[in-house]
């Protein structure tokens, strides 16, 4: 299925007849568009767009293609092995499914015994994550060996300790440290709340854009409105634009 595919990789990468582009890409200058691609999958199918949705995952699938080729012309690994690694794990992970077991002992219990053997209950939270997101789960996987406030009144406290330590930071590096801390505490706190603080942030973004955008068409001399004046046509957009919740599922 994939073998159309994988001979236009290996013609791109070719030695004598390939793109110099393509031929000049590393592990590691590719990977900022294997991000940037799974992004734009996230965003396809957040905007309910079918076509949209396929023509991203190909362009995600396009990343691992390319990484798997780039792994084989090293002698590291080939995309069959990286399709069979994945597939070991599936049934690995779903040892009710593919195996004897007549009950799973569920997918985090089964991927922290897997980590019990790479490293330390923090191991293996990807460093390329975005922040917020990665917060997240480093607190989550704190929390599973009982690092963790029993509840929201704790990150709750900590907000307001974490909002004064900024106000009294001496420099620019100990307000930026200060800074981290407090979104750090406001991502512990959203996730007792059950909120998933990255989508809860990326909806506040689109928000801005849409509340923002609307300010432009009510008034296309925006740049020329006092602060004022552009309070007023904020809220009058934000009168306009209806709320949403985002609740992170349990």
């Amino acid at each position: 299925m994939l073998d159309r595919l994988i001979a236009v990789m290996a013609r791109l990468r070719d030695a004598d007849r390939g793109c110099e582009w393509d031929r000049a890409q590393t592990f590691e200058s590719i990977a900022p568009y294997t991000i940037e691609e799974a992004y734009e999958v996230a965003d396809a199918v957040e905007r309910g767009d079918p076509a949209a949705i396929r023509d991203e995952l190909g362009d995600l699938l396009l990343q691992v293609v390319f990484q798997s080729r780039i792994a084989e012309e090293a002698g590291l690994f080939t995309l069959v092995d990286v399709e069979r690694s994945i597939a070991e794990k599936m049934e690995r992970r779903h040892p009710h499914i593919f195996g004897g077991a007549h009950a799973t002992p569920g997918w985090e219990a089964i991927k922290a015994s897997e980590r019990g053997r790479d490293g330390g209950a923090l191991a293996g939270v990807a460093l390329g994550l975005p922040a917020l997101m990665r917060a997240e789960k480093l607190q989550r996987r704190a929390a599973r060996v009982g690092f963790d406030w029993p509840d929201a009144a704790g990150p709750r406290a900590k907000l307001d300790e974490e909002v004064a330590e900024v106000a009294a930071a001496p420099d620019d590096a100990g307000r930026t440290e200060e800074i981290g801390d407090l979104l750090f505490t406001v991502v512990n706190w959203a996730r007792h709340l059950g909120v998933d603080a990255e989508a809860a942030l990326r909806a506040a973004n689109a928000k801005f854009e849409r509340r923002f955008a609307a300010m432009e068409a009510a008034d296309p001399s925006l740049p020329d409105r006092t602060l004022e004046q552009m309070e007023e046509l904020w809220a009058a957009a934000k009168a306009t634009d209806a709320p949403k919740a985002f609740v992170k599922e349990p």
